[in-house]
């Protein structure tokens, strides 16, 4: 058993989608590299996610699965810091999967905001699947097989934690109990040493009579703190805050990613199926023609009308790639009319391009060196697979499977 401080652990990934848009960057990828610096992380590719909507043809995943990590590598992941790894290299999601899946109520899934709405909304494709129903149970699999307290999510995607949240908590009510909890729970306790104990009880106390969250915050820290406790003394304890048994999966939180929505270049959610996107390794001269098409206030008919760039879609841009003295020459000039929508647009492209060229190098770079992308995949597969392995031993263990041998 692997000794996890959940709290100290990031989990994200990305479904099977090909070549990354500056959207994916500032949204996703950027969130990332810095997470890389202050907890552990897990990346993953959710290639089996992909199958969800893309299962009549998944030839195509492998080949954008590759092309995907070696975005991910370009734009800075990196991987000596961090596993990055496909899910179908790690079979121990499939099998968690399967045994979360006995004990999840169908309705909890129905519930999930996204599955009626993506019914509405993919109307080419046959989606009345279970695998497509399943996918909120497949993405808890994913967290929970790596005991990760942190997920990186837009509040939009809060929901989906939610029930990731509801499951391991009722797995852990259901196989976390003990016939003797409250006695292994006082010996645990007694193994802190006196005064320690009793200021975890008097914590517990506090959350359990007056729901006290800082209370119960301050005690999971004094837990995590014990250097001489098991991973099930811990377990014990942690559990006993909130509940009556151990907590076995650690119920994951969501982590809002900053807000750095990209709009797509006609306005609207900047998205490979809207055809409206900038990809990372685009090409000078099409990110020029691009930028150069790009929707602009509806309100600025004509050359020497006024503009309001706090309307336009290409002042999200600016602000993420443009200096503060362009910036202030775009609010002034358009305001004024004195520049036109041609003239704003120019140096953004230029700001771009520039931004964009050490990834297009790398691009390169990783595309001439395959075997070192597929490598990265390997090692993280390894390392992946020995952290999933550990929390699904304990998993069959406590639900009574694997003993008869």
């Amino acid at each position: 058993m692997i000794n996890v401080d959940p709290s100290r652990r990031v989990f994200s990934g990305m479904r099977s989608s090909g070549w990354l848009h500056i959207g994916h960057y500032h949204g996703v990828i950027k969130n990332w590299i810095q997470l890389q610096r202050e907890y552990e992380c897990f990346f993953f590719v959710a290639d089996w996610h992909g199958l969800t909507t893309m299962y009549q043809t998944p030839s195509a995943i492998n080949d954008i699965s590759l092309e995907m990590v070696v975005d991910w590598l370009a734009a800075g992941l990196n991987p000596g810091a961090s596993p990055i790894f496909l899910q179908s290299a790690v079979p121990q999601h499939a099998e968690l999967h399967l045994l979360l899946s006995m004990i999840t109520p169908v309705s909890w899934l129905e519930r999930c905001p996204t599955y009626k709405e993506q019914q509405e909304k993919i109307i080419d494709r046959d989606l009345s699947t279970y695998g497509f129903l399943g996918y909120p149970l497949l993405q808890t699999a994913d967290m929970l097989l790596y005991k990760a307290g942190n997920i990186p999510v837009g509040q939009d995607q809060v929901p989906h934690i939610e029930i990731s949240r509801s499951i391991a908590r009722r797995f852990n009510f259901l196989y976390g109990r003990e016939p003797d909890f409250e006695e292994a729970l006082e010996s645990a306790q007694k193994k802190m040493g006196k005064k320690v104990a009793e200021l975890y009880g008097r914590l517990r106390n506090q959350y359990k009579e007056k729901g006290d969250i800082e209370a119960l915050e301050t005690a999971k820290v004094l837990v995590k703190e014990q250097q001489n406790l098991t991973m099930n003394d811990q377990e014990r304890l942690l559990g006993g805050l909130e509940g009556e048994g151990r907590s076995i999966l650690p119920e994951p939180q969501a982590l809002l990613t900053p807000n750095a929505k990209l709009p797509g270049l006609d306005g609207q959610k900047m998205s490979k199926s809207y055809h409206n996107t900038i990809a990372l390794r685009e090409e000078p001269d099409s990110v020029v023609k691009k930028i150069k098409g790009m929707m602009t206030d509806p309100a600025r008919v004509r050359r020497n009308d006024p503009g309001n760039p706090d309307l336009c879609p290409v002042w999200s841009f600016h602000l993420l790639y443009s200096s503060e003295d362009t910036q202030q020459w775009v609010q002034n000039g358009c305001r004024s009319a004195d520049i036109g929508c041609i003239d704003c647009k120019k140096p953004l492209a230029e700001s771009i391009n520039h931004a964009l060229d050490p990834m297009r190098i790398r691009v390169k770079e990783l595309q001439n060196d395959i075997g070192f992308v597929r490598q990265v995949l390997s090692d993280g597969a390894e390392k992946a697979r020995e952290e999933a392995e550990s929390t699904l031993e304990e998993v069959r263990n406590v639900m009574g499977l694997g003993r008869i041998y």
